[in-house]
């Protein structure tokens, strides 16, 4: 639905986004993630036609965004970042005002509004002053416009910011529920929002793309080692200087509790040691209370990126 060739825009000698290539798939609800200043903002208002590239090219439901942007409109919805409403109309008004606007058929227009309204659960207030209206109902109302002309691709940038967490959630709810009947490209920097919504996941630092997959793949690819913590009974010392000579392991910490001790293993990357691991703690007389394998949360997986400038072949 969404196909971007070497995007690029530039200020002077700077690039906000530095030819970047992705690709959004129909029905997908994608993360665009990375921290202030990342270029996220501006590949958005490129795709949803607010600014030219300085090259590339991108094209949106067949469209290309740079010689078709009318048709392009018509297929996508676009929240920006600060929702662009009109505090002294009411919420219906608004909504009939814009639907106007898109050419939306006079016919289907009032059909169309109370239908964005329900959906945006919003009708306790469809008559209310816009100005009135806390953040997490504005928000709302800026989603009901960008679904009011039915478009088959949604382009939401940070939707929750600003929001208390009961809004969030709501709104959270909300996009989840427009994925089953809409494409998605979110931008957000909050992580628990990319892995509760998105099956994918694309990491923007300083206008370049440095890691693109499932976060679980990512997790795979950015683990520097596989580690493994346990609680064990028997002989602390014995045990560590086993679980030490066992080929692969880089690392064995130690933590003495009585009779039970808790034990990290840190192996090789690409390497599977937990039966080594085991039947080397059986021979030394130990019992195995609890094996697990660590994992690395995209939160980690962020930081890595984000910091170390690491860039994940796919």
């Amino acid at each position: 639905m969404i196909k971007v060739d070497h995007l690029a825009k530039r200020y002077a000698d700077v690039y906000a986004v530095d030819h970047i290539s992705f690709e959004v798939n129909q029905g997908e609800i994608l993360g665009l993630l990375g921290p202030n200043g990342a270029g996220k903002t501006t590949t958005m208002r490129i795709l949803s036609c607010y600014m030219p590239a300085t090259s590339g090219t991108v094209t949106v439901a067949g469209y290309d965004v740079f010689r078709d942007s009318i048709s392009v409109r018509k297929n996508i919805g676009y929240l920006p970042e600060n929702v662009p409403l009109y505090p002294e109309m009411r919420v219906k008004e608004y909504l009939s005002f814009r639907a106007k606007l898109k050419k939306l058929p006079y016919r289907e227009r009032k059909l169309k509004i109370d239908e964005c309204i329900e959906k945006c659960r919003i009708t306790d207030v469809q008559n209310q002053i816009i100005g009135t209206l806390s953040k997490g109902y504005r928000q709302r109302v800026g989603l009901a416009d960008t679904l009011v002309h039915d478009p088959k691709i949604l382009i939401l940038d940070e939707p929750t910011i600003g929001l208390d967490p009961n809004q969030i959630r709501q709104v959270r709810q909300l996009i989840k529920e427009l994925g089953e009947k809409h494409t998605i490209l979110l931008s957000t920097h909050i992580l628990p929002e990319v892995e509760m919504l998105c099956g994918r996941v694309i990491i923007v630092n300083k206008g370049k793309i440095v890691a693109m997959d499932t976060p679980s793949n990512l997790a795979i690819q950015l683990r520097s080692g596989n580690n493994i913590t346990l609680e064990v009974r028997g002989n602390g010392e014995k045990i560590k200087n086993a679980l030490s000579g066992i080929k692969g392991v880089k690392k064995v910490l130690w933590q003495e509790r009585g009779e039970v001790g808790n034990f990290t293993v840190e192996a090789e990357r690409g390497m599977d040691i937990r039966e080594d691991v085991f039947t080397s703690i059986v021979k030394n007389n130990g019992i195995v209370r609890e094996m697990k394998q660590a994992s690395i949360t995209l939160e980690e997986i962020f930081h890595q990126i984000t910091t170390q400038e690491q860039e994940v072949t796919i």
